[in-house]
């Protein structure tokens, strides 16, 4: 595919993922792997097109790829608008926490929402903040957003959300793009994650998000901090990122002191066994001399008797 002004090459390997505003495809280049999105209108393409180009300038770690190049293609006779980004090489989300396990959950959590928290800062809210938007890269590992189609300023109206992660659906708010809407949809991440389904909101939307979180057992130390993210109790993402550093320290220092009341417990244990030992070595000697005695004595008798 050669692009129409800038004229750059592009070789298309398969297509990566489609979306509401077009279809997102691996392809090889002077800049070597990429990720190429041809869109439906050029309004929309623009609107990402800016939204990278203000990634690239928000201080801190990258957000999203980096944004590379952006032109037009001729297909079939029509123009089609197009841009390119970095190739993020990782995988799902689920696959990771399949093959390391849950705990790294709330990790991946902790970087999501300091991510979140440089976004807001810069004045945008994510929208569309679900799983399939999300790849692990590393190690070191790693949370990087994929699709930034559903970005949009504060204040506006959210342009794309999936009804599970979208809080208007599960009737606990509205569709404006304010931070609240960004960390609702973080805290049904984190309940997918552990929960590994989604599942219908019912009759009472939020009845089913609090029974959800006292039914599971892996979800339900986390209860109180989620019911704050659902219910939009938290003032922005770097209050919500604080509170759940903290309660992983807490957690943390709990198991430590448990592990270490249990030591002492297991050297005790194991003195009681070796002090024991001895003794039962003692008993089993002596009963091997009295059984010698008596079979010598036997054969003592035996031999007078012949």
């Amino acid at each position: 595919m050669l692009g129409k002004w800038n004229r750059n090459v592009y070789h298309i390997l398969k297509p990566l993922g489609r979306g509401a505003t077009g279809i997102v495809y691996l392809a090889d280049s002077k800049y070597g792997k990429v990720a190429l999105k041809i869109g439906h209108n050029s309004m929309s393409i623009t609107s990402e097109v800016n939204v990278l180009k203000h990634f690239g300038k928000v201080q801190g770690q990258i957000l999203g790829p980096s944004f590379i190049d952006t032109d037009d293609c001729i297909v079939r006779g029509q123009k089609h608008p197009f841009y390119v980004m970095e190739y993020l090489q990782g995988v799902p989300v689920f696959d990771h926490l399949k093959e390391h396990g849950n705990e790294w959950a709330p990790v991946f959590m902790v970087q999501l929402l300091g991510d979140l928290s440089r976004l807001h800062r810069a004045g945008w809210v994510f929208g569309d903040l679900k799983p399939e938007n999300l790849l692990i890269t590393g190690p070191p590992y790693r949370v990087r957003w994929l699709d930034v189609g559903g970005t949009t300023i504060k204040g506006r109206a959210i342009k794309e959300y999936t009804e599970f992660y979208d809080r208007g659906y599960w009737g606990i708010g509205d569709r404006k793009a304010d931070e609240q809407y960004d960390l609702f949809a973080a805290g049904m991440i984190f309940i997918h994650l552990i929960e590994k389904k989604r599942f219908e909101k019912g009759n009472d939307g939020k009845q089913t998000l609090m029974t959800c979180l006292e039914r599971n057992e892996q979800l339900r130390p986390y209860r109180h901090w989620l019911k704050k993210m659902v219910q939009g109790s938290f003032q922005d993402a770097e209050a919500a990122r604080t509170d759940l550093m903290k309660f992983i320290a807490k957690r943390e220092d709990r198991h430590r002191k448990v592990d270490q009341s249990a030591r002492p417990k297991r050297r005790k244990k194991m003195r009681k066994k070796a002090q024991k030992q001895p003794a039962l070595v003692g008993i089993v000697d002596l009963v091997l001399v009295i059984a010698f005695l008596l079979i010598t004595s036997v054969l003592y008798l035996v031999g007078q008797m012949i």
